[in-house]
């Protein structure tokens, strides 16, 4: 059936048989006048370079990081700052087209695919540092704003943003996914960082959720609206600025390379220095494929603890030259003051060595710190040289830290009895690990084996009181296992949350819920 006078979802959809059809423009007077309108509304906004129609730009924006396939939206619009945002969704929603807000596209659950087509709105053209507060440890950012482009801004400054996802993430996709990474142990993940955000709703409503200009460190005040919008995803609304807390740079920094008998010696290690009261920065852990061996990674003031198994180091090694033993690793960050880190250091090497560890490997100066963190940010990229022509998938499962060893133990075996590739890497300080799935995409039989094996992980995290999903988000690929973690009156209210703020169901549909049952 053709579109009449009034516009719907289906209304970009048409474009491309109306342009490479001129003829049913004759035939269909109404259609296409609806669709120039559309378009001469976006392009009154934010001018002809802010509206692209083009097949490969579309396609850009229709994918992210993650294995799901790529569904480009209809149109891409770049605005340029909060009242474009606004406008744009206020055309959007009396038109009826769906909208999609776009980062950087480093998602890892499709979180950006126009499953029903509509309007993609890229936000790279805001990337505004706006409000700096040294005194008070804050600043606020537009969405064009990357993690690392913040801490450039504020290189002279002595203050640091750490949240650190690994990639080069917007600060507010970061945000909209409540994104966290190696250092969550120490400095928390972004629901425990951002302290106000402006918000687009669907109708082009401009909302402030801790209140316009406000920046408290800690408030009572009303419902929870931040931390609402958080983690949502884009699915709620679209955000257009945050506020973020900032800390001080550590006086000193110094990280450290354990290695371990098993995966059991390592997360018990962890376990150990956290009770001690030692102030980790971050812990990786590396458990290996075959025998179990594990490595940790220890910062002081730990704010890192970061465990690898074996396959994991030994796909570190190749990529980043470097040769660690190829047994289960912890990678060790500490921070502070001189004199502190020589105690937690002491402290930390004591309970490694009760558990077999090794002697610890140091890097003190920046270089070395930064090769040892970028190989285990590399991670993602070594695991993929595993397999040349391969795709990777990333699991995300958190459980509580007594049960990572065994959660760990019995998903090697189910890589090992499936034939599956599978390196992990973990953030064992806050039970949170990674299988880094490689894949042979052209292979229905491999990629089937996969979607079992990461069910069957998902469902044994939630058997031992853990999540489905601790940093990436829900996306498209976990809409069912989040149903079956949070129970059905929970995604009622959920639900029933979305209806209320996006009662066109116009926000990035497709993501986080599943359609509503009548």
């Amino acid at each position: 059936m053709l579109l009449g006078l009034t516009p719907t979802r289906r209304l970009l959809s048409h474009r491309r048989c109306l342009l490479q059809c001129r003829s049913i423009r004759s035939e269909n007077t109404a259609t296409s006048a609806a669709l120039d309108s559309v378009l001469s509304a976006f392009r009154s906004i934010c001018g002809d370079d802010g509206v692209s129609l083009g097949e490969a730009v579309r396609e850009q924006h229709g994918k992210d990081e993650s294995v799901h396939r790529c569904c480009p939206p209809d149109v891409v619009l770049f605005p340029r700052c909060v009242e474009d945002v606004s406008a744009l969704a206020k055309v959007c929603h009396s038109h009826h087209l769906p909208i999609i807000p776009f980062g950087t596209g480093t998602g890892l659950e499709g979180g950006v695919g126009a499953v029903k087509g509509g309007v993609c709105f890229s936000l790279r053209n805001m990337d505004q540092v706006l409000d700096l507060h040294q005194e008070d440890f804050d600043v606020t950012v537009e969405p064009g704003v990357t993690r690392k482009a913040l801490n450039a801004y504020l290189r002279d400054t002595g203050l640091w943003f750490p949240v650190d996802p690994g990639a080069d993430a917007s600060l507010c996709g970061m945000a909209a996914t409540s994104a966290s990474g190696t250092n969550a142990v120490r400095y928390g993940t972004m629901r425990e960082n951002v302290l106000n955000l402006e918000v687009v709703l669907a109708d082009g409503t401009i909302i402030h959720t801790a209140g316009k200009g406000r920046r408290p460190r800690k408030t009572s005040a009303g419902y929870n609206l931040t931390n609402l919008f958080v983690g949502s995803e884009g699915t709620l609304g679209i955000i257009t600025k945050t506020t973020l807390r900032l800390y001080g740079i550590p006086e000193a920094m110094v990280s450290a390379v354990c290695s371990f008998p098993s995966v059991q010696a390592a997360v018990d290690s962890t376990v150990q220095v956290l009770q001690a009261g030692v102030p980790i920065a971050r812990i990786e852990t590396h458990p290996l494929l075959g025998e179990f061996t594990d490595t940790l990674v220890i910062t002081a003031q730990m704010f890192y603890t970061e465990f690898l198994d074996d396959v994991m180091i030994d796909a570190c090694n190749r990529f980043s030259s470097l040769s660690y033993p190829v047994t289960p690793t912890l990678f060790l960050e500490f921070h502070g003051s001189e004199r502190s880190l020589e105690e937690q250091v002491n402290t930390t090497e004591d309970i490694t060595q009760s558990n077999g560890g090794s002697d610890f490997q140091w890097a003190r100066d920046a270089e070395t710190r930064n090769r040892l963190w970028k190989a285990r940010h590399d991670a993602w990229y070594a695991a993929l040289a595993l397999r040349p022509g391969s795709k990777a998938y990333a699991t995300d499962v958190c459980v509580p830290l007594s049960r990572l060893p065994q959660i760990i133990v019995e998903t090697k075996e189910d890589l090992i009895e499936n034939r599956l590739t599978g390196p992990i890497a973990g953030h064992v300080g806050d039970g949170n690990f990674h299988c880094l799935m490689v894949v042979d995409p052209s292979d229905p039989e491999e990629l089937h084996r996969v979607h079992l094996f990461t069910e069957r992980l998902a469902r044994r995290a939630l058997a031992m009181d853990g999540t489905c999903t601790g940093e990436h988000g829900v996306g498209i690929g976990k809409r069912a296992l989040l149903c079956e973690e949070m129970g059905h009156m929970a995604i009622k209210v959920m639900h029933d949350l979305k209806n209320a703020l996006d009662p066109k169901n116009l926000m990035n549909p497709g993501k986080i819920l599943q359609p509503r049952e009548l």
